[in-house]
């Protein structure tokens, strides 16, 4: 593993924890960008229940990405 998946990993690790702790709404749609990334990078095929997991924190970033656009026309 080189030394930039080691701090891929971390940081997801630390997204992931806000998240777990705050919800998506603690992160800013830099942040949220980040996850859906280095989420979308990682591979969960061997374990069905994680695979499940990311597919469904994956669509609620795009809703939560949806919904800060959504709000940002009608300003």
């Amino acid at each position: 593993m080189s030394y930039s998946e080691d701090g891929d990993e971390a940081e997801l690790g630390r997204l992931l924890g806000i998240v777990s702790d705050k919800g998506l709404k603690a992160l800013d749609l830099v942040e949220l960008d980040r996850l859906r990334i280095l989420l979308q990078a990682k591979d969960y095929t061997d374990n069905k229940k994680a695979n499940k997991s990311k597919a469904k924190l994956l669509k609620q970033i795009n809703s939560e990405f949806y919904d800060s656009q959504r709000q940002r026309r009608f300003l």
